[in-house]
């Protein structure tokens, strides 16, 4: 049960463009920290990083500022494009969004913000396509509401899955909960990499950050023609302005295999909140290739997360067959659409 609150405490303002960044700077963290939604993917640097990098062209940055009282308790950080709003990161880079806010005030929040959207002081918009949103969130029961309340027309769509592994206490509790045939693979090519010189390298604060997120751009690159062609110099930018703040925040895990002094298998992971969040992977096929060091580096970084004490290991968006065999099980993120229907 939401606790009544009188209306007239609530304030809301838009901010445009990235002066949101630097105005909410004090604010915004703190705030993610005590979101319902709570992934590396809120904060603002990495909000930052995406809008600075990857903002779609003829784009403008709309976000929603709810206050109670003078206090910070939401941002709706948004952008505006040919009539579409969205969430800033959304689509392809960013696996989890929604309104940043605590769970308790969700439909406080999101009715503030709607009212704005719906004000003739925001943009003028047909469509808020909001995507990537957590199957728990409460957006999804919410928002609903809100555009029944206008009229507007809901449609609420499955966007991609995020297979993800509960781990248990130990790595050999892990293997014994996977299929047998797969849980004999892992073994023998762990030993077999193991027997090679194959070494676990973990990336520190002590080494040049910018050097090896560059290697890691390079393992993406010859992974596939499709991650190739994908890493446009605005996603390269972004990967090294994420890795830099998240290894300032401490939350950075960025993982390579290496033989004979030779890098051939890349994770760009977050270490957040008792879990890993598989970002991105890289992978140098020529090199080693008897070896599988893609698959010893993934059974290497569910070892090193259950070892560290963590709960959950999220592979992020994307039905891949490598994450099923690993054992994971699918979870869903939504895409909600609303369409202003005037009347």
């Amino acid at each position: 049960m939401l606790a009544e609150k009188p209306t007239q405490t609530l304030s809301t303002e838009i901010i445009k463009g990235d002066a949101v960044f630097i105005l909410l700077a004090d604010e915004w963290d703190p705030l993610v920290e005590k979101s319902m939604t709570h992934t590396p993917f809120q904060y603002l640097s990495y909000q930052k990083a995406w809008w600075d990098h990857l903002q779609p062209e003829n784009s403008e940055l709309n976000t929603v500022v709810v206050r109670d009282d003078g206090e910070l308790i939401g941002i709706a950080c948004l952008y505006v494009m040919d009539d579409l709003v969205h969430f800033n990161g959304c689509v392809e880079e960013t696996d989890y969004l929604d309104v940043i806010t605590a769970e308790e005030n969700a439909e406080m929040v999101w009715t503030a913000v709607f009212n704005t959207l719906c004000s003739p002081e925001y943009p003028e918009w047909e469509l808020l396509e909001l995507c990537n949103i957590p199957a728990e969130s409460p957006s999804r029961t919410i928002i609903p509401k809100l555009a029944g309340q206008q009229s507007y027309t809901f449609e609420e769509t499955v966007n991609e899955v995020c297979p993800i592994i509960d781990l248990p206490a130990t790595f050999d509790e892990y293997l014994a909960q996977i299929d047998g045939k797969q849980r004999r693979e892992i073994k023998r090519k762990l030993r077999r990499a193991n027997g090679a010189g194959a070494e676990l390298v973990i990336i520190g604060p002590e080494d040049d950050i910018d050097e090896a997120v560059d290697e890691f751009l390079t393992l993406l690159r010859k992974s596939t023609f499709e991650k190739r062609d994908w890493l446009t110099d605005g996603r390269c930018a972004m990967f090294h302005d994420a890795a830099k703040a998240a290894m300032e925040a401490g939350i950075l895990q960025l993982l390579f295999m290496e033989v004979n002094g030779r890098k051939a298998a890349t994770l760009f992971n977050f270490d957040y909140d008792g879990r890993i969040w598989v970002y991105n992977s890289g992978l140098d096929p020529e090199a080693f290739g008897n070896l599988s060091l893609g698959v010893v580096l993934t059974a290497k970084a569910i070892e090193l997360a259950i070892e560290n004490g963590r709960k959950t290991f999220d592979f992020l968006r994307g039905d891949e067959i490598y994450k099923y065999r690993f054992g994971a099980k699918d979870t869903y993120i939504y895409r909600l659409n609303v369409t202003r229907c005037e009347q």
